[in-house]
């Protein structure tokens, strides 16, 4: 069971990066009316948000870059930043290498509990990293999917 379950994380992970690079610098930056964020932010919201759910809240080191809570944390928008974020490259870099650091860690953590139990914003609670991690798959799709609007709204306006 616990292959499939990488196996699936590899499908949806492979799908963000396919519209990673298909994305331009110029079109990841626009925020259209209507959204908060762009589509650079939805990329590196991902790749935080997954490095908080599986390695953060099981306690172990997190090595996302550490400014991508302050571009891409919850809460944040390309509107607050005051410095360059992160290029498409190296979130792409990130969201790989998280990919690969995943497969070696997670085999016989599923049932691992977390440090703290977590609830999330919509009331969720989770106890294991299993939990978190498999949440983690819904929460990338959604992302990809509010990329995916952002990129229709973008063309039509």
């Amino acid at each position: 069971m616990e292959n499939m379950i990488l196996k699936h994380m590899d499908v949806v992970r492979g799908i963000t990066i396919s519209i990673l690079e298909k994305t331009t610098e110029e079109a990841a930056d626009i925020t259209p009316k209507g959204f908060n964020n762009n589509i650079r932010w939805n990329l590196g919201h991902i790749a935080f948000i997954q490095e908080k759910l599986v390695f953060g809240l099981a306690g172990e080191p997190m090595q996302t870059p550490e400014s991508y809570e302050s571009f891409f944390g919850a809460g944040t928008k390309p509107a607050d930043w005051t410095e360059a974020a992160p290029s498409l490259e190296e979130i792409g870099d990130v969201l790989k290498d998280q990919a690969h650091r995943i497969k070696e860690f997670m085999p016989q953590q599923f049932d691992k509990q977390l440090i703290t139990p977590f609830t999330n914003k919509a009331g969720i609670n989770f106890t294991t990293v299993g939990e978190t991690f498999l949440f983690s798959f819904y929460h990338e799709a959604m992302h990809v999917e509010t990329i995916k609007q952002i990129g229709k709204s973008a063309a039509a306006q």
